[in-house]
């Protein structure tokens, strides 16, 4: 029996090409889990990607997903390094190596060794319809009760009606609580919370348990000082070290400075006609080895000093690139 693609989504017209990405994927196939119905550049609000119900007991609320995270990664093309071409990807058989068109590509499970079982969207829909239409709140549990790294990808959920909405919004906020739901997406059964951020309720996937690792095979210092051969006067240092570092979460001031970075060295690049110069990787410097017994005390006054009498950081690439270009047009 021929292979048949694992990839492909029935029903569906051929997709425009992209540009192939460093690591071989396109532009296109690097949108994870939070990103279907993405909106591009941020630059016209996501579109619903699913449409359904929020169940919690008998109360059942038409809504809508959108996605809640977008994504402004460097997209590079992958060029063939003698003439500087596009690499491109195509779908191919196989078994006979000849390309494929999207219309002809369907979607198969491999129950045993190339044996394929070919299931549709609508198949998997209609294997269980409550599912695919519903996100069910099973119980409700404290926030804190879930720790960080189960929470995984963000979604707004929308009312396509409003009353119960506005209802279960109130009653968790009154409450504290969050949500613990079931939903299917695309074709997987996730895990998540429903709670509300900004009087908007959201749904978190969550990570099951049996998807994260535990840290038993770590090698860390035991818990108590004596066991990690700490000292309390470094304890205390430490301390007042973070207390000279706390400050109000505010997210607007963090930015990638390192795509700002590239994005200068590209305009360089292409400002000065090298476009097509290559850097060979050098080989890398021998490491000094590290001493065995570190004194955490003069490290702790040193970053104590720079935490109370903060030095002006040094500005990125991209911001050093724009003050000489402003400073010559001056």
């Amino acid at each position: 029996m021929k292979r048949l693609s694992s990839n492909g989504r029935t029903g569906h017209t051929e997709p425009r090409r992209r540009k192939v990405t460093a690591g071989g994927r396109s532009n296109g196939a690097r949108r994870g889990r939070g990103d279907e119905g993405s909106e591009g550049q941020g630059r016209t609000a996501p579109h619903a990607f699913w449409k359904g119900s929020l169940n919690f007991g008998l109360v059942d609320i038409p809504v809508a997903l959108r996605p809640a995270t977008k994504r402004d990664e460097l997209g590079f093309s992958l060029l063939d390094r003698r003439d500087f071409a596009p690499v491109g990807y195509r779908h191919y058989n196989k078994s006979t190596g000849d390309e494929v068109q999207w219309s002809q590509i369907v979607r198969g499970y491999e129950y045993e060794p190339d044996e394929y079982v070919v299931l549709s969207d609508e198949e998997l829909a209609a294997a269980n319809v409550k599912a695919t239409q519903t996100i069910e709140i099973l119980e409700f549990v404290d926030r804190a009760e879930i720790p960080p790294m189960f929470f995984d990808t963000p979604y707004f959920v929308e009312p396509l009606k409003q009353g119960s909405y506005a209802l279960l919004r109130a009653a968790l906020e009154r409450t504290g609580k969050v949500g613990i739901a079931r939903v299917v997406l695309r074709t997987r059964q996730h895990l998540a919370a429903v709670l509300v951020r900004d009087s908007v309720l959201m749904l978190d996937l969550l990570r099951y348990e049996d998807e994260l690792r535990a840290p038993s095979d770590l090698s860390v210092p035991g818990e108590s000082a004596k066991q990690s051969g700490l000292k309390e006067n470094e304890i205390q240092m430490a301390e007042r070290l973070i207390a000279g570092m706390t400050g109000s979460w505010k997210p607007s001031q963090y930015k990638d400075e390192y795509r700002e970075d590239v994005m200068a060295l590209v305009k360089r690049k292409v400002k000065s006609g090298q476009i097509h110069e290559i850097v060979e990787p050098r080989k890398p410097a021998a490491e000094a080895p590290r001493p065995g017994v570190v004194d955490l005390m003069p490290l702790l006054k040193r970053s104590l000093e720079q935490a109370t009498h903060p030095k002006r950081r040094e500005p990125s690439e991209s911001k050093r690139s724009r003050a000489r270009s402003h400073s010559r047009s001056a």
